[in-house]
Order: C-alpha cells, then structure tokens, then sequence
C-alpha cells in the first residue's frame, strides 16, 4: 500500500476567499480503507482534520465545517472552501487498511 500527493500537488496558491482542493493518489489492494487528512502549521504538531472510508467501507465522520472531502477508488481530495491566510499550512494526506 502506498499514498502521497498528486503530480504537481505539492505547493498551491490561492487568493483569499477561492476554494482549495488538495488531491493524494494511493495504491491498495484492500477494499477497508480510511483515508486521513492532517494538517501542520510551522513548529507545531500535525493536527488531525478529517476521515473519510473508501471502496468498500464509505463512511465519514465530523467532516469540519469549511472543508469537504470526496474519495474514489485511487485517490483522495481535500477542499477547503473558502480559504483563509489561516489556512497555510503544511497537509498531509494518510491511508489506513483495516481488518481483512
């Protein structure tokens, strides 16, 4: 299993007030899996953000408000709705099997 950012992914722009959408591609052969959003602001821990399960297993849970988050069979989104200076950071995307 293998997950990182989507080509040419890595450092995006945005004016104040436009929607961001961040994308990670991953590589399973599971069908139970919980795609993880994290977020890390300079000198501070990473903080968690949001789950979302693909495939087989599609739940959500306490998607923040002013972030919304799709998946499909190879990759995951994160879009930020309306981005705010406060939203420059550094976002990592993560992926976790679970039981076969």
């Amino acid at each position: 299993s293998g997950i990182g950012p989507s080509e040419g992914d890595t450092n995006i722009i945005r004016e104040e007030g436009e929607s961001v959408t961040l994308s990670c591609t991953y590589e399973t052969n599971s069908n139970d899996i919980y795609l993880y959003w994290y977020r890390q602001y300079p000198n501070r821990e990473p903080e968690y953000l949001l789950y979302k399960g693909t495939r087989s297993w599609s739940s959500s849970k306490d998607i923040p408000d002013g972030f919304q988050s799709t998946t499909s069979q190879s990759s995951t989104e994160l879009t930020i709705v309306k981005a705010a200076l406060s939203d420059s950071a550094l976002y990592y995307c993560a992926l976790r099997v679970g039981a076969q």
